[in-house]
């Protein structure tokens, strides 16, 4: 065996003989594509034709010009390439019966090879057309955005990013993603038709290719979002474009932003995409809006205000004639701006500080129109009225009762921040049609868990929903596809408005509803909802800002963490007293005084109509006065 063994492996190996040598080299040249196919037909068109000409020259057939000369060699060569390209030739030839078959052979070999050469051409110029219909080519592009991966968030990012680049010269987005160019191109234009002069430019590939990333140039951006793409472990996927994009070290300049569905996995993305990549938790933002919007009507729609470009929104600005002031003479600075906190040359924020805090060397963070609005700001002259300044006390939160109908990932956290935010002797309850609620450990809040359908009207009739102060419906995103989930949530609120009846908002409870698709919107409005939170939307939203200003992220965790200074929408008259037309600065020292940072009002008679950005007016003009309202709302941020 040893033996037969070592004989096998020194087993002489078969030399390839010259056919074979041949053939794998015409292999060769023909696997490089259109461009070698044309080259050969071009040698055997030049072979076939010499060959018929020496073989007319050779045997005379040819006949004879008007001098009575034989055609000479090129003259002949002429002829037969005639003869091999144009079939319609062989029709005027004149001689014998020899020359005539001879030249009908070359026509009928020239028809194969022009049919041959036409169909290589043709499937060419469709392999070309096909790969520009894909969009392989580099991008050449400088001081863009780069978005990577396709969702329904990809519209709203779009739109978003178009409003503010208006300012900018030749602003451009760039997508990479795997679906076809053609239906990206398509898609946008029936769902952002204004792009107001900004390019969008499609090109697929998959981000995690780096072959393909480099068509979109992320080199030279300005931004990139990458976003979460659709599947079982769509974090992964984002987590490896993170490892794609940094992989040619720090040099990159574009500040990268990123959205994250499951925190546990934060930690493995702020690892990899280091100090350049800004991590998104889609989860937590989602579930602390939810929360924020259920404990008080109409946040939902300031949120949004300063989430969006279209409006007013969050902006840094260096203003050395305030550097000598305090923070409550800041404030009342600028006539059409609100200056809502302070930020260290560190990158430290602090939102609504103490009205004693010196501004000095630090940077105003303000809301306004835009941030070119902040270099020419109309510093205001507007009065306060002094007698007309509230002494109501703040008053303690007493104890709530809340109702959660349905769950999803989410839920958890909701559940979480309520109990952050609820005073003591709190009740929790919670129906659900699917999942398994895994309620976590609470501190303020006593929880009851029951199943059952949410969507029915057996179900709710159950829960005396006129006594809960607040009532959020999650869809059931986890179990459901999106409009299915959707249309459980619809049914859900449309009983939940026959339930509350005509009760004005004061004496109902504050239904929060979650949606999926921002389509729904408008069916969720039916129901009276006092506020719709659509989790795409929103998150769009913010990604959009934080590829503008990664300095915003400071920002937007100080607004949305229950430990830090958050949006409240409190009783006008805690402020201001009833009367005749008071200033808006009024109500800015009003709010001051009592360690809070007014930022706008809300119109409760404006509440219902999203065409007023349903009440919400921020940053109005300091010297603008309006008649007081019991119903209306301070819009302040505060630490509770």
């Amino acid at each position: 065996m040893k033996q037969s063994a070592t004989a096998t492996r020194t087993k002489p190996r078969k030399t390839p003989d010259r056919n074979a040598r041949l053939r794998y080299w015409f292999d060769g040249t023909m696997a490089r594509g259109t461009s070698a196919l044309v080259m050969w037909l071009a040698a055997v068109t030049l072979v076939l034709i010499l060959v018929f000409t020496v073989f007319i020259l050779i045997t005379q057939w040819a006949p004879e010009n008007e001098d009575g000369s034989k055609p000479g060699f090129f003259k002949q060569l002429f002829n037969s390439l005639m003869h091999a390209l144009d079939p319609g030739t062989v029709a005027g030839d004149t001689g014998g019966w020899s020359f005539l078959i001879t030249m009908l052979l070359l026509t009928l070999a020239g028809l194969f090879i022009v049919s041959a050469l036409i169909g290589v051409i043709a499937t060419g110029i469709d392999s070309k057309l096909d790969d520009l219909r894909r969009g392989r080519s580099l991008v050449i592009e400088n001081d863009h955005t780069v978005i990577l991966g396709w969702s329904d968030s990809v519209f709203a990012i779009v739109r978003e990013l178009s409003i503010a680049n208006e300012s900018r010269r030749r602003p451009a987005v760039v997508i990479l993603a795997e679906q076809d160019k053609v239906e990206m191109e398509d898609e946008l234009r029936e769902k952002v038709p204004q792009l107001r002069g900004t390019r969008v430019i499609c090109r697929t590939g998959s981000p995690l290719d780096l072959g393909d990333l480099a068509l979109s140039n992320h080199g030279d951006a300005r931004s990139i979002i990458v976003l979460s793409p659709d599947g079982d472990e769509p974090d992964t996927e984002v987590i490896k474009t993170l490892l794609a994009l940094t992989h040619e070290g720090a040099d990159a300049s574009a500040h990268i932003v990123a959205e994250i569905q499951d925190p546990q996995n934060l930690d493995a993305a702020r690892l990899v995409g280091g100090d350049r990549t800004v991590i998104v938790d889609k989860r937590e933002t989602i579930a602390r809006l939810i929360v924020q919007t259920a404990r008080q009507s109409g946040a939902a729609a300031v949120y949004t205000e300063l989430f969006d470009f279209d409006g007013d929104e969050v902006y840094f600005h260096a203003d050395p004639s305030l550097s000598s002031a305090t923070f409550a003479e800041a404030v009342k600075a600028y006539e059409t701006a609100s200056i809502i906190g302070l930020a260290g040359a560190d990158g430290s924020v602090r939102l609504n500080p103490p009205g004693t805090a010196i501004v000095g060397d630090n940077e105003i963070i303000a809301i306004a129109e835009d941030d070119s609005a902040l270099e020419t700001a109309e510093r205001s002259s507007a009065t306060i009225d002094e007698g007309r300044i509230s002494a109501i006390p703040p008053v303690p939160e007493e104890p709530s009762k809340v109702l959660v109908l349905g769950w999803n990932e989410r839920a958890h956290t909701v559940v979480r921040e309520l109990d952050e935010y609820a005073a003591p002797g709190s009740t929790l309850e919670i129906l659900t049609e699917y999942g398994k609620p895994d309620v976590p450990a609470l501190n303020n809040l006593t929880a009851t868990v029951r199943h059952g359908r949410t969507s029915e009207r057996a179900s709710l009739d159950a829960y005396p929903i006129g006594e809960y102060d607040q009532v959020i419906v999650l869809c059931y995103s986890d179990e459901l596809t999106a409009q299915r989930a959707d249309a459980r949530t619809l049914v859900t609120l449309l009983h939940l408005r026959e339930m509350v009846g005509d009760r004005t908002k004061g004496a109902r409870p504050s239904i929060v509803s979650e949606m999926l698709d921002d389509r729904n919107r408008a069916l969720a409005q039916v129901a009276h909802v006092d506020d719709v939170i659509v989790s795409d939307e929103i998150l769009s939203l913010i990604l959009s800002q934080l590829s503008e200003n990664a300095r915003l992220e400071a920002v937007f965790q100080d607004l949305l963490d229950a430990d830090g200074s958050e949006i409240y929408l409190r009783p006008v008259e805690h402020y201001v007293t009833a009367g005749d037309a008071v200033t808006y600065m009024t109500i800015v020292e009003a709010a001051a005084r009592r360690g809070e940072t007014a930022i706008g009002y809300r119109v409760s008679a404006e509440a219902d109509d999203p065409a007023a950005g349903f009440g919400v007016h921020v940053s109005p003009a300091k010297s603008a006065r309006f008649v007081i309202d019991p119903l209306d709302r301070v819009v302040v941020l505060a630490e509770d």
